[in-house]
């Protein structure tokens, strides 16, 4: 055995100054050059004065920055000799250092003005065995193996690797590798045993080979595919100049290469880019004049113009996200905060790598409520707070599924379906997409689009969406689908299980004003050719037109009511034909003349004077209203009539209500034969409007106790709610929506079942401060409230006063 030479240049004293190293490992038999600095200036220099000897320690990267050095520093260093010093090409100060031997740190002895160390020689001992020989031939066979496939490695570095004999020189020198992180490196070093050390770079490099070889065949496959393309690219040039030559060039030919390098350029899926190959060939073969031809040639550029794989989605900023909602939006709160968590959880599994797959894919929002509350706005604001392409699909009056899921390609003329063909429009695969009024699809013989729409919403399904026309699986996981609805009751249950409802009632007084200036006015301003200085919109105007010209949920009559009364404005200054007009003051007599007599009243207003009338709500797809249920009876035979148009619910609510009636006579002090004597006419106005529906029960009850006591109800209440035979009050529907409409008729007292008082809870808070919601059990309760019992009149005084015109059905 033999030790290493280099030893015995060594310092005697086995104490020699300590360069801190960060990030880099030095090893024996090789040179680094090191930069100096602040740190390690006075150590380079206390070896120069000395033997030039050092110690080259590496700091640990986890080290306490507060502890003592030796416990910051890797144990086991390396001797080095510095071989030169001076200005390195960089142009900073630096030495160059030599690697000796391997030293193991023992106890620090000095820290001025250099750390010195005291240290223990740890060389490598060498006994050549037959097992190290071939241990070494294998390590150099592996280390040329993973030169010859890295790029840049020239026959220099392999002829080096190839000469060296010591073993330990060549386990050393793969130190460097590109491919050793930092931990590899210091194991690397601490291992003293020569054996083991070269069994380690052995095993390091055959995994580095094998990565090597996959990415060196990759390469070579693409470098085969690129040159098998422009081989054939250059044989059609030839070909084509051939053709040229000889007349017979023509338009076929290029159109078809056109069509092949737009295919080419194209991000298609294997499964697609099969198909596409396949009929590109089939094209070639096809005589031009043939229909045929049109048809290949026409679902090829379909193929080619689909955005493959193409997302312009950004990162979900949720800053700008509630910006951009309060911007488009006033009021909807519970709505922004529901679209925030939704944008919330999006960004959550996006930052966790988790935003792919099917688990990683949120439920479908279905936005429902009256028209114009904003409903195709918000999917508008949800695409611009995402950076996303913003696309509308009116699903209303669509009978044919195959608008939706395209037509076959063996019909002349056929196309994909609208979906595939918005996103050709759209131009990326992540668009948002609204499906618009999706309670209006209709279905015949031709059948049913909602069905097809299954497949669509289904997170489940849509990832491998397949047209009948592409008749290729196309992803639309990345698409954010959204929809609208006025009357949830219509859609599809398949349909409604696939998305989840966001319910938007429409807006109070206070609300559509605050939208009329921040929105409405503004917008209309600028459309109509006007300034801001050139008119001046008081609030009063606007609540006229709100109360007086506009009953609706939404505010799209509002707008363009605002619409109406500054056109008036812009005619006005032109025939003033001033150069700077005075603004023009818009109050409420300038909207009286603008628009005309006031087309909506107060009914609330409007005392009832005359027993058997009773204010009761409805819910209809443009919003909640009022109703008024008149009941009269008299004299005759036994008879119930019923009109306005009533559904069967609400004519078996009216029986229902009667034998109620009858049947509670004596507790309400009715005269046992009344009912006997005389008919009974009960009546819903606007006889022209079909009406159905269970809630308008105890209105109707009411109205007809009315009729039968004398008694008066009150004007200033409304109530909804279902009755059964036996009088107890069930719970309806619609509760919000009522309420608000009461709200705007100027009712501010609402009698409703008790069940329901928990949906008040989504009610404005002005709201509910505003009203009072009397909740009941039983027809009874009812009664006892709705009733005036102060204006009692007997039944002959009923019958023989004169009937008001109002509570008589129209002629």
């Amino acid at each position: 055995m033999s030790e290493h030479t280099d030893a015995a240049q060594l310092s005697i004293e086995n104490v020699l100054p300590l360069l801190v190293l960060e990030g880099a490992v030095v090893f024996p038999h090789t040179v680094i050059s090191i930069t100096l600095d602040d740190g390690n200036l006075h150590a380079a220099e206390a070896a120069l004065k000395g033997d030039r000897q050092l110690l080259l320690a590496v700091k640990r990267p986890d080290a306490d920055e507060s502890a003592e050095l030796a416990a910051q520093l890797f144990p086991i260093a390396v001797i080095g000799r510095i071989e030169q010093s001076g200005v390195l090409p960089g142009g900073a100060s630096g030495i160059i250092v030599r690697g000796l031997v391997r030293a193991e740190l023992q106890d620090q002895v000095a820290s001025e003005p250099a750390p010195a160390f005291r240290f223990v020689h740890r060389p490598d001992v060498v006994e050549l065995t037959p097992a190290l020989d071939q241990l070494m031939v294998e390590v150099r066979a592996v280390i040329d193996a993973v030169l010859a496939l890295r790029p840049g490695m020239t026959q220099e570095i392999r002829n080096f690797v190839r000469s060296i004999e010591d073993p330990g020189q060549l386990a050393d020198n793969t130190g460097y590798s590109p491919d050793y992180t930092l931990e590899e490196r210091l194991d690397l070093l601490a291992t003293f045993d020569l054996t083991a050390r070269l069994i380690k770079v052995r095993e390091a490099y055959r995994q580095q080979l094998a990565l090597l070889e996959v990415q060196h065949r990759l390469r070579q496959e693409v470098q085969d595919s690129s040159t098998r393309q422009q081989r054939e690219f250059y044989l059609r040039q030839q070909l084509r100049a051939i053709q040229k030559e000889l007349g017979e060039d023509d338009v076929e030919a290029t159109e078809l290469d056109d069509l092949r390098e737009k295919l080419a350029a194209v991000q298609l899926p294997e499964t697609a880019r099969k198909e596409a190959d396949r009929e590109l060939s089939r094209l070639s073969r096809i005589n031009g004049s043939s229909p045929e031809y049109q048809m290949v040639r026409t679902y090829l550029e379909w193929l080619a113009e689909l955005p493959w794989g193409v997302y312009t989605g950004k990162p979900i900023d949720m800053a700008f996200a509630r910006e951009v909602l309060d911007a488009d939006h006033y009021g909807l709160e519970r709505i922004k905060e529901r679209l925030l968590e939704y944008l919330a959880v999006k960004q959550r599994r996006a930052s966790l790598g988790d935003d792919t797959g099917r688990a990683g894919r949120e439920p479908i929002l279905a936005f429902v409520g009256p028209p114009g509350v904003g409903k195709t706005s918000l999917g508008q604001s949800i695409a611009r707070a995402l950076g996303r392409t913003f696309v509308r699909m009116s699903l209303g009056g669509v009978r044919d599924e195959a608008e939706l899921r395209g037509f076959r390609r063996t019909y002349i003329g056929s196309q994909p379906g609208r979906i595939i063909q918005e996103l050709r429009r759209a131009g990326t695969a992540d668009p948002v997409i609204l499906l618009d009024e999706i309670d209006k699809i209709g279905s015949d013989y031709r059948g049913d689009p909602a069905a097809a729409l299954l497949e669509v919403l289904d997170p489940e399904q849509n990832y491998t969406f397949t047209d009948h026309y592409l008749n290729l699986p196309f992803d639309l996981s990345k698409v954010l689908f959204l929809a609208t609805a006025n009357n949830w009751d219509t859609v599809p249950p398949a349909l409604r299980d696939r998305m989840e409802v966001i319910e938007l009632a429409g807006y109070v007084e206070s609300e559509k004003l605050r939208i009329a200036e921040t929105h409405l006015v503004p917008r209309q301003i600028q459309a109509n050719g006007l300034r801001n200085e050139e008119v001046l919109l008081e609030e009063g105007a606007l609540r006229a037109i709100i109360n007086g010209y506009t009953r609706e949920a939404g505010v799209r009559n509002l707008e363009r009511n605002i619409g109406g009364v500054l056109r008036k404005v812009v005619r006005q200054i032109t025939e003033t034909n001033h150069v700077a007009p005075p603004p023009v003051t818009v109050d409420d007599a300038f909207v009286r003349r603008s628009l005309g007599r006031q087309r909506f009243y107060n009914e609330a207003q409007e005392r009832i004077d005359q027993p058997g009338v009773a204010t009761g709500l409805v819910w209809t797809p443009v919003g909640g209203d009022i109703i008024f249920v008149e009941a009269v009876a008299v004299e005759g035979n036994r008879e119930l009539k019923i009109t306005g148009q009533l559904g069967d619910v609400m004519r078996e609510s009216a029986e229902a209500a009667l034998t109620y009636v009858r049947s509670r006579a004596h507790t309400l002090g009715i005269d046992p034969r009344f009912f006997e004597t005389h008919a009974i006419h009960i009546h819903v106005p606007a006889g022209a409007v079909p009406k159905d529906g269970p809630s308008a029960g105890i209105t109707i009850a009411t109205a007809l106790a009315s009729a039968a006591t004398g008694h008066l109800v009150r004007e200033d209440i409304a109530m909804t709610g279902e009755i059964a035979l036996r009088g107890r009050v069930l719970p309806i529907g619609g509760i919000k929506e009522k309420a608000l409409g009461a709200h705007r008729a100027g009712i501010r007292t609402i009698i409703l079942p008790r069940r329901n008082m928990v949906e008040l809870d989504e009610m404005p808070d002005e709201i509910r401060a505003e009203m009072t919601f009397i909740p009941v059990d039983t027809l009874d309760e009812v009664l006892s409230v709705a009733l005036r019992p102060a204006e009692r009149t007997t039944l002959g005084e009923i019958l023989a006063a004169p009937r008001s015109e109002e509570l008589l059905p129209s002629v």
